[in-house]
């Protein structure tokens, strides 16, 4: 008797466990609003800015949506160069070419996440005042001009 009720028994519980399988990698998804909480990290705004450099000091409440934090500042160029701290500014730069890349939206975004490095490299410049302001005021404007151009539109590269 136990034999005829091991069949139906298993069945169940494998077809039981495929209806909820589809449920917990839903439930494993990015929330929906992930690609507005990216735009309000990459948008020129000091209130973007400063919205973005919280969330990175508290990822750990960020982990559901997914997001790529991993950064190379500012690449192959200085991350201070003479001395003007652009290291923040160049992480949130990557931040935005990494994750709209993850999200197929890149293209479209481009434009304004460079808009947003210098922006905010404008802001670090703002704290400086005479010659000062005006070499870090060119170099961001070098630094705009080298993402602006360069930057790539490739799809990233999956990690090894």
């Amino acid at each position: 008797m136990r034999r005829r009720f091991a069949l139906p028994l298993a069945t169940t519980v494998v077809a039981l466990t495929a209806a909820l399988l589809p449920a917990a990698t839903a439930s494993a998804a990015a929330p929906a609003d992930k690609l507005q909480v990216l735009s309000s990290w990459t948008q020129t705004s000091a209130a973007s800015y400063n919205s973005f450099i919280a969330a990175r000091n508290n990822q750990g409440a960020w982990t559901a949506y997914g997001f790529d934090w991993s950064t190379d500042y500012c690449s192959d160029s200085p991350d201070n160069p003479f001395g003007f701290p652009f290291k923040d500014a160049c992480s949130r730069h990557d931040f935005g070419y990494r994750n709209y890349k993850a999200a197929g939206a890149f293209p479209a975004n481009k434009d304004r996440i460079d808009s947003a490095l210098y922006e905010d490299l404008k802001r670090v410049c703002a704290t400086y005042s005479g010659a000062t302001k005006t070499s870090c005021d060119g170099t961001a404007w070098v630094y705009y001009q080298a993402v602006h151009n360069f930057g790539s539109v490739a799809p990233q590269k999956a990690a090894a």
